[in-house]
């Protein structure tokens, strides 16, 4: 558990202001090698939580897998190794960090699907204001094709989150939570980060910074891991729904409003207060 602050005190201020930072170069040739392997092995044998995210007449296609760390070594060696949980808890302000789940994406060429804009944290099972997850490319990615999100959209409101393909509300009822406004309709008036990334450059941004993404260009694949992160104040909000992704039966065992202090979600990170 790392305890040496790893990011300078401009990215935690820009990460807190904005919702949302690029960290360049934080995973050396060696973990972004685990990190392939990794996303290898769930393409390879896809759990029951897999799906595909792209319509079927997409000349690519996009593909999601959930919460495989426990079956994939290279995703909890990776969780557990890397720089990422102490980045994260560096710009939560957190004292203790621990490992929510894991998300593979992958577009192959050609893919049209757009990630359409969103905020994470609706779609879950929990409640707080310190949750970050990181996005970490493992081929190059374009300006066109990468991840945006909208500065400040962390501090709220939460927007009624929807089915991606068709734009059913699944989980929250309808009209209890305001409706998502057309971003791409009028893009200039609202203030987009994106940046252009080389494999190694990790994305930070708090659950409830709306983001989106784009397909990819032409013959280039984008393959990521998003790794999710969970600060002090996160306690378990058990919902009447089939969250994405759920944790079946874990009421039973973390009551509404408790921390989420459970062996699905190991701490990763203690913050060195010597």
């Amino acid at each position: 558990m790392p305890s040496v602050a790893i990011l300078d005190r401009d990215t935690v201020e820009a990460y807190r202001r904005d919702g949302a930072v690029c960290v360049r170069g934080l995973f050396s040739p060696e973990l972004l090698d685990i990190a392939r392997r990794a996303i290898d092995a769930v393409l390879a044998a896809p759990s029951e939580l897999a799906i595909v995210a792209s319509r079927p007449d997409d000349p690519g296609r996009f593909v999601e897998d959930f919460c495989n760390w426990r079956r994939i070594p290279e995703l909890e060696e990776l969780a557990r190794r890397s720089p990422a949980a102490a980045a994260a808890g560096e710009l939560m302000g957190a004292s203790v960090v621990r490992f929510f789940h894991d998300h593979v994406l992958v577009k192959e060429p050609g893919t049209r699907q757009r990630t359409p804009w969103h905020q994470d944290q609706p779609y879950y099972d929990v409640d707080g204001f310190q949750g970050c997850s990181m996005w970490l490319p493992v081929d190059p990615v374009s300006r066109a094709s990468t991840l945006e999100l909208i500065a400040g959209s962390h501090l709220g409101p939460w927007f009624l989150p929807r089915t991606f393909l068709d734009g059913q509300a699944k989980w929250f009822p309808e009209n209890s939570l305001a409706e998502l406004p057309d971003i791409d309709a009028a893009r200039e008036r609202f203030p987009i980060l994106g940046w252009e990334l080389e494999p190694g450059d990790a994305v930070f941004f708090h659950f409830l910074t709306l983001h989106a993404s784009a397909g990819v260009e032409g013959p280039h694949r984008r393959r990521v891991l998003s790794l999710r992160f969970l600060g002090d104040d996160i306690v378990h909000a058990p919902r009447p729904w089939r969250t994405s992704p759920p944790f079946p039966g874990l009421e039973s065992e973390l009551p509404a409003g408790a921390e989420m202090d459970h062996p699905l979600f190991p701490v990763l990170w203690r913050l060195n207060r010597a």
